[in-house]
């Protein structure tokens, strides 16, 4: 992002705004990130996203009643405040190609996962809630 950002011409918007409204969209990432670990540790069940397998619970509660990925989410969010810091509208290429990525080798994984694991449970939650928003 920091190399597309010097690719192409910055926004002109002043570097004291720009690190305004980074800051505030970085901590409403954070925001976002720490409620979705907050809910996996009061249901007893682990973050590691390298082994959804052992998920003892299935989360839908707190902030998973609006998204299946707040973590994910908080992290594309993080990326979308650091291209306000770069003045950057084509850094955002960035954010989508962490999508991009994070749905087919992160996601679909887990997902897949959490399927063999809560079977009907987890098909009516997809149903119900959005993978991102």
């Amino acid at each position: 992002m920091w190399l597309l950002s010097l690719w192409v011409p910055n926004d002109e918007v002043a570097a004291g705004w720009r690190i305004i409204a980074s800051t505030l969209v970085l901590l409403a990432a954070a925001a976002v990130c720490l409620a979705g670990v907050l809910s996996f540790r009061l249901a007893n069940t682990t973050v590691n996203p390298l082994k959804p397998e052992t998920a003892s619970s299935l989360v839908s509660s707190g902030v998973y009643r609006y998204t299946r990925n707040p973590m994910y989410l908080g992290f594309a969010v993080a990326l979308v405040a650091w291209s306000i810091y770069l003045g950057s509208l084509v850094a955002l290429l960035g954010v989508l190609g962490f999508v991009l990525y994070m749905n087919r080798f992160q996601i679909i994984p887990e997902e897949h996962a959490l399927a063999s694991l809560f079977r009907e449970e987890f098909a009516a939650y997809r149903r119900r809630v959005r993978r991102w928003l």
